[in-house]
């Protein structure tokens, strides 16, 4: 009976920390600007980056620590239409009217 208790917990345990493991999502192809763009972001490796991204309707919005750029798209690209200053994604979204 406790051998089947403590195998049970153990099985549990090794559950919850694969469920918890990481992910990982990097893509199996980068195009070169957008190599290039992380690796400024990271200033070549110096500095641990973490953002957020979303798009909705014609904005794709990009938040990092420092805020929220929105882009707006022009039928080619994207450009910067805008920087909210200590914004999170959620609140952009919904300033912009887009869904979260």
């Amino acid at each position: 009976m406790l051998q089947r208790i403590i195998a049970a917990a153990l099985f549990l345990f090794a559950l919850t920390a694969a469920a918890a493991a990481p992910k990982a999502v990097a893509p199996p192809t980068v195009p070169h600007p957008v190599a290039m763009f992380l690796t400024s972001l990271s200033s070549d490796g110096k500095q641990r980056v973490t953002f957020k991204a979303a798009a909705a309707g014609k904005r794709f919005f990009f938040e990092e620590p420092a805020g929220v750029t929105v882009y707006l798209y022009d039928g080619a690209g994207y450009t910067k239409e805008a920087f909210l200053k200590s914004a999170t994604l959620a609140t952009a979204l919904k300033r912009y009217g887009a869904k979260p």
